[in-house]
C-alpha cells in the first residue's frame, strides 16, 4: 500500500471524524463560543483591524465571535479572487489598508519576492494547535522563505467537478478531468481560466502528449511556455464547452444557476451551496482533486500587528477554527476543531472523497512572481481565443 503524506493522513482522518459525525447529535450550526477555549491578553481588549478577504461569503458570525472574545474591532473587504487580493496588497503598500491578508500558501514566495509582507512571530500563537500536514509538511515549506514563515494556514479545501445529478450524473472512479473537454457539453461547462489549462495539462501529462513532465513547467520558465504551448492549443479545440469563466464564488454559482451550465471544475464551496439548492453533487476525480491551503500574510507596512497575531491566534481554537471553516463549508486547520462541524458538511465531504480520494489530493506548487505572469498571459489568451 502506497504510504500517505502527513496532509493526506490529516485528510483521512478527517473524512473518518466526519463520518462517525453523520451518527451524532450535533445541531446544526453546533460552533458556539459560550466558552471559547481562548484567554485575553493585553493586547486583545482593544483596537482594530483592517482585513482583506474573499468574497461571496459570510464571515460576520466569525468576525462576531473574535470582537467579542478579543474587543478587537475587524473592519473587514471582500475580494474576489487571488490576484485582486495580490494586487490591492501591492496597493496598500502606498495606502496603508491592510493590516492582514487571505490569500493561499501557493503564492508565499511571490508575496515575499514583491517586498508586500513580513513573516509572523509565531512565538506569539501556538504552532502545535494546528493539525499534522497543515502547518509543516510541504505546506509548511511553502509557508517559509529563508527559515522566516510568511504565511499560517485558516482553512483548506479543494477544487474538483461539481455536477448536475439528473443532467450529467458521475460516480467516483470513472469521473475524470477529461470530462471537462469532452463531447456533448457544448455550452455547458464552467472552468477558471488558469485553473482550466492546468487540469487539462494534468490529463495531457497522463497520455504523454507533453514534451515535459507538467510539474516542470512551475520550476522553470522556458519550460513552462513549451508545456503551457501545448495545452494552450489542446484547450482552444474544445472552448466551445465552456458557457462561462469565473474567478469567485459568486460567479461560479450563476454559472449553474442561470447559465444552463451542468459541469464544472469549482470549489468544494460551490458543490456544498449549489447541492442546497438543488440536484447538485460534488466530486473527487480519478486523477485525484486539486487541494489548496488558504490563510494568512501579514503585510510590511500592518499598522496592527498584535491584533493581527490575536486573528491567527482566535483562529487556533477548536471553535475559532470550525467557525471559519463553516465560512467556506470546508476544512478546519485546528486540533479539536473537526468534531464541531457540521453534519450536513460532514455527509458533502463523505460523498464528495469516498474510497482512496482522500490519498490522491494534488496540492497546487509553489508559484513564482514570474510563472503568475506567465500563468495570466496563458488564462487571458485561452478567454479570448
Amino acid at each position: 500500500m502506497k504510504k500517505l503524506t502527513s496532509t493526506q493522513e490529516t485528510m483521512r482522518s478527517a473524512m473518518i471524524s466526519r463520518r462517525s459525525l453523520l451518527k451524532a447529535s450535533v445541531a446544526l450550526g453546533a460552533v458556539g463560543f459560550a466558552s471559547p477555549i481562548y484567554v485575553k491578553n493585553a493586547f486583545s481588549s482593544s483596537g482594530e483591524m483592517n482585513y482583506m478577504g474573499w468574497a461571496g461569503y459570510d464571515y460576520k458570525p466569525f468576525i462576531e465571535a473574535f470582537t467579542g472574545a478579543t474587543g478587537i474591532k475587524v473592519n473587514f473587504t471582500e475580494q474576489p479572487d487571488n490576484d485582486t487580493i495580490f494586487a490591492q496588497a501591492k496597493l496598500s503598500l502606498q495606502t496603508g489598508a491592510f493590516d492582514v491578508i487571505e490569500p493561499v500558501v501557493d503564492r508565499t514566495q511571490s508575496y515575499v519576492e514583491n517586498g508586500l509582507v513580513q513573516p509572523w512571530d509565531t512565538a506569539k500563537f501556538p504552532m502545535d494547535n494546528y493539525l499534522p500536514g497543515m502547518a509543516d509538511g510541504l505546506a509548511g515549506e511553502m509557508a517559509q522563505v529563508d527559515g522566516k514563515r510568511y504565511f499560517v494556514p485558516g482553512v483548506w479545501g479543494t477544487e474538483a467537478l461539481v455536477f448536475h445529478k439528473e443532467l450529467f450524473p458521475l460516480e467516483y472512479g470513472k469521473a475524470s478531468l477529461a470530462d471537462l473537454w469532452g463531447p456533448n457539453l457544448e455550452g455547458k461547462v464552467t472552468v477558471r481560466a488558469h485553473s482550466a489549462l492546468a487540469t487539462l495539462g494534468r490529463v495531457l501529462d497522463a497520455e504523454g502528449k507533453l514534451p515535459k513532465p507538467f510539474l516542470e513547467g512551475y520550476k522553470n520558465d522556458e519550460a513552462m511556455k513549451e508545456i503551457w504551448d501545448v495545452i494552450l492549443a489542446e484547450a482552444v479545440k474544445h472552448k466551445g464547452n465552456i458557457a462561462q469563466f469565473w474567478k469567485g464564488e459568486n460567479e461560479a454559482q450563476a454559472a449553474f444557476r442561470t447559465n444552463g451550465c451542468v459541469l464544472g471544475h469549482c470549489w468544494d464551496s460551490t458543490g456544498f451551496n449549489m447541492g442546497k439548492e438543488g440536484p447538485y453533487g460534488y466530486i473527487a476525480p480519478k486523477e485525484g482533486a486539486i487541494a489548496w491551503n488558504q490563510g494568512y500574510m501579514l503585510m510590511i507596512n500592518a499598522k496592527n500587528i498584535e491584533q493581527g497575531h490575536e486573528w491567527v491566534k482566535f483562529v487556533l481554537t477548536p471553535e475559532g477554527a470550525a467557525s471559519m471553516a463553516k465560512v467556506y463549508s470546508a476544512n478546519p486547520v485546528a486540533k479539536g476543531s473537526i468534531e464541531l462541524l457540521d453534519p450536513a458538511v460532514a455527509k458533502f465531504y463523505a460523498d464528495a472523497f469516498p474510497g482512496d480520494a482522500s490519498s490522491k489530493l494534488w496540492w497546487w506548487p509553489t508559484q513564482t512572481s514570474s510563472f503568475l505572469k506567465l500563468r495570466a498571459e496563458y488564462a487571458d489568451k485561452f478567454i479570448a481565443a
